[in-house]
């Protein structure tokens, strides 16, 4: 019995949760629109009003890009962000927001296609043989109908009574299953058509983006599992030369820098709470105040305006020079903050102290520290990044095999420096895979996990429980068929898509903790964890499971019968057709204007300017919001699959039509996200392509088995086995995808590289420079896209240009307070000695005008204020 059932109430169960009423699509479709529409018009509103939101990445990117600025209407920026190319999007956002937004201009295409034909051709064999019968549909969306148990007794009694071995495939009555069979072939052969067309142009646009750049991460490959006696630079430097494949321009050989890198956070903390320390003084009011003081002034001593300045100031003076003028004036009339600190034996003493000068000598103890530590020699680990002077040198180290023995100097393309999660680099073999199967194994056992809460929260919105616990509620809901639909439907959806928002979180902070080598891997890594959560517990929780305990029955019926995965399978697929109509419709209607207004980020402001005290929690407070595919891209991945299964069946065509409105509106709202309000901190080369090609293999398998069992249960065997030979040519086609095209979304090829002197052919995407005319035009016109692919590629490597693959606690330039508005000019390198590496270009700081900090007390200790704040050229 399903954990979840009443025995008195055999209807009440764990799918039964989200059965569906007759006016549930109607009443869903009203509340869709009510959200989107609000969420639409007001973020038509605000944009205008809040350009450091939702404009922040235009106004921090290259004006260079070109991307054109959207007019302050309350529409007219719809038209020019329609109008804006695919090489736009390419220059100005990247490899990896071109692939994102491929595959959702390819399912926009896809489907409407698909939907013609499912309302042009379907749609009257479906008028034609079942709108005069009583389908099945019609007595199972209507649980509460009048005879609805007598008319389910008698359905099952003909069942029984029914050869089981009868095939019905010829039976003229269902003659509509044969067009069913001929659209499920058509639909996976358009599904392959569109997914290997898109491949074929995200392949020759991913390699003449990637070959016609030549930046130091094309040129590094990584090289690991090296062993013992070839740990050192020039051992590996002398080993990749005498392969021939090129020159080494440098070996970086990562070594265990934890003592540093923990040196280096701990600073991190010291220097946020002495620049706290340092707000809450400035913001304190002066002890001996004066009648020439302004009543409300300051702003809490962000950028260092304290409150109670005189109302008579030097216009022409600037701001840090106010600011220290009246510090040195007076010197002792604010109070100054104090902290307590523990010493001695398991530090039991305490004592109070200044808090500015505590913090102050302890960061220049910690400077001291750090300053001695990069002068060590550390145990080196079995990693290195080997820097050729070509591409076409790296892409052959990459693809070829360099040792002979199993498992040893095994290379790999490298994340570009900044993408390096340094702390993993010195992690030993053992230990970064007892992480990974640590987390995949947790991963796992959450999934199943996953089902008890999802299936409860299912159980107790559903009309079910309420009728056992609070019987007058459910009698009043009977009598009001609105009402139930928003708590048996509406709600059951509402949960599916609010845990749809918050798991990501988790498992993004899961792959953080796997320990890969590059933030790009993780990445990639949070979106498989979070595709596997949406589709096991938000597809077949509700379909072949239905229920924590349902999973051994079906594992157990499975082992008797091979087909009754595909029967159960089709028949909940039937059964909760609305349920998942309303599911795209909320997520596609409803949600994505929220996405677009971003009240996540808004929420997330409030609270951190709440918090926030210095100027650098300021500075960071304007930096635009991040955006994570792996968020967003494994919703619109299960949704692509529920079109699929949805496609040939009755009314697929108001699935395909939902899918196709959910997809351009997705398509519209990350565009602009990923072009003009949110950045990408990774940087994947588009690798996210090879996992939707095969997430959509695997939404053909469950789209065909989902057929074959639906033909079963219509007793039309031979129309079932038919399905056969399309689901084993949908595994080969996944196979041979594995074996031809996953390498080249993964390597450059060799004739793709742009050699010195060479013009190179380019992808002329979609016609974007079309009216080119002539010979001389035509050069022109793949001259400037040659020009864009180019200045394209600089916008994921931009934050790269001039580093080199080395630990940045090695080399940054430490920190100091940031205490007024202006960023004080940066400590230079003779002012701490020199540092090793410091000419490698991690950040050139340029000097700026500002106040320098300074304060001093009765104390002994005197505070030194200088600055390196990082800031790039």
């Amino acid at each position: 019995m399903n954990m979840f059932e009443d025995p008195d109430n055999p209807d009440c169960g764990g799918d039964n949760a989200v059965r569906p009423g007759k006016k549930d699509t109607q009443v869903q479709l009203v509340i869709s629109l009510a959200l989107g529409l609000s969420a639409f018009i007001a973020f038509c509103i605000l944009r205008p009003r809040w350009k450091s939101l939702y404009a922040a990445r235009k106004r921090h990117a290259n004006p260079l890009l070109g991307l054109p600025s959207l007019p302050d209407t309350f529409f007219g920026w719809i038209p020019v962000l329609y109008h804006i190319t695919e090489q736009q999007v390419l220059s100005s956002a990247g490899l990896d927001a071109y692939v994102f937004l491929a595959f959702f201009k390819m399912s926009m295409r896809l489907f409407g296609t698909m939907f013609f034909f499912a309302a042009v051709v379907l749609g009257p064999i479906n008028h034609h043989f079942l709108d005069n019968a009583k389908s099945t549909e019609i007595f199972l969306f209507r649980p509460f109908a009048t005879g609805y148990k007598d008319e389910l007794a008698r359905r099952l009694v003909d069942l029984e009574k029914s050869d089981r071995n009868q095939d019905d495939s010829f039976n003229r009555n269902l003659g509509y299953l044969w067009s069913y069979l001929v659209f499920t072939y058509f639909f996976t052969g358009l599904t392959l058509f569109f997914m290997r067309r898109e491949t074929a142009k995200v392949i020759r646009v991913r390699q003449d983006y990637l070959g016609t750049q030549s930046t130091i991460t094309d040129r590094t490959f990584r090289l690991s599992s090296i062993p013992e006696e070839l740990r050192t630079e020039a051992a590996i430097k002398d080993l990749v030369q005498k392969l021939e494949i090129g020159k080494v321009e440098s070996v970086t050989l990562c070594c265990n820098w934890a003592e540093l890198d923990k040196l280096m956070e701990e600073r991190k903390t010291v220097l946020a709470k002495l620049e706290e320390t340092w707000s809450v003084y400035l913001a304190h009011t002066p002890l001996a105040a004066t009648e020439s003081r302004t009543n409300g002034s300051g702003d809490n001593g962000i950028g260092g305006r304290a409150s109670g300045a005189p109302e008579v100031v030097d216009e022409e003076a600037g701001e840090g020079d106010r600011l220290l003028s009246q510090d040195e004036a007076q010197p002792s009339e604010r109070r100054r903050p104090r902290t307590r600190f523990w010493y001695g034996f398991l530090r039991l003493q305490s004592r109070e102290t200044d808090a500015i000068d505590y913090y102050t000598e302890k960061l220049r103890q910690l400077d001291d520290k750090i300053t001695a530590a990069r002068k060590k020699t550390y145990e080196p680990a079995d990693l290195a990044f080997v820097t050729m002077d070509s591409i076409a040198a790296c892409q052959m180290a990459i693809q070829a095999l360099v040792d002979p023995h199993p498992g040893r100097l095994q290379t790999k393309p490298a994340p570009a420096p900044s993408d390096v999660v340094w702390k993993n680099t010195y992690a030993t073999r053992f230990s970064r895979r007892a992480r990974s199967w640590t987390v995949t194994t947790f991963v796992a056992i959450l999934s199943v996990v996953w089902l008890v809460p999802v299936a409860f929260l299912a159980s107790v919105l559903s009309i079910c429980t309420i009728n056992k616990f609070l019987p007058a509620f459910g009698d009043w809901l009977k009598e009001h068929e609105i009402a139930r639909t928003l708590v048996q439907t509406g709600l059951p959806t509402l949960v599916a898509s609010l845990l749809n928002v918050a798991v990501p979180y988790l498992y993004d902070y899961l792959s953080w903790h796997q320990g890969m080598l590059s933030q790009g891997d993780i990445a990639l890594s949070a979106i498989s964890k979070n595709f596997f959560f949406t589709f096991f517990n938000i597809f077949l929780i509700f379909t072949i499971f239905g229920a924590v305990t349902s999973i051994f029955d079906v594992l157990r019926n499975s082992l008797k019968d091979t087909t009754y995965i595909a029967y159960t399978l089709a028949r909940k697929i039937e059964e909760l057709s609305v349920f998942y109509t309303n599911f795209i419709m909320l997520q596609g209607l409803g949600l994505f204007p929220f996405r677009l207004l971003e009240l996540g980020s808004i929420a997330q402001y409030l609270i951190l300017r709440m918090g926030a005290k210095t100027p650098r929690d300021f500075a960071e407070l304007v930096q635009p919001p991040k955006f994570y595919y792996g968020f967003y891209l494994p919703t619109a991945l299960l949704v692509f699959i529920l079109c699929l299964v949805y496609s040939a069946l009755r009314g697929g065509s108001l699935v395909l039509g939902l899918g196709l409105a959910y997809f351009s509106l997705g398509y519209f709202t990350y565009k602009y996200q990923l072009l003009y309000a949110m950045d990408q901190p990774q940087h994947a080369t588009g690798g996210a392509w090879r996992i939707i090609c095969y997430r959509i293999v695997l939404g053909l398998v469950v789209f065909q088995l989902t057929m074959s069992g639906y033909f079963a249960l219509k007793k039309a065997f031979t129309v079932a086995l038919l399905v056969g030979p399309l689901f084993v040519a949908t595994l080969w086609y996944g196979w041979d995808f594995r074996r031809r095209v996953e390498p080249l979304t993964r390597f450059i090829a060799l004739r793709s590289i742009e050699r010195p002197g060479e013009g190179g052919e380019t992808a002329i995407v979609d016609g974007d420079l079309g009216g080119a005319g002539g010979d001389a035009d035509a050069a022109g016109a793949a001259e400037q896209q040659r020009e864009v692919l180019r200045r394209g590629s600089t916008v994921d490597e931009d934050r790269e240009k001039g580093l080199r693959f080395v630990n940045p606690s090695l080399v940054a330039p430490l920190e100091q307070p940031w205490i007024y508005e202006e960023a004080p000019p940066p400590l230079l390198i003779s002012d701490t000695g020199s540092l090793p590496g410091s000419d490698s270009g991690l950040g050139t700081p340029r000097r700026r005008t500002g106040g320098v900090g300074g304060g001093s007390s009765n104390s002994s200790s005197s505070v030194s204020l200088g600055d390196t704040h990082i800031w790039r050229e």
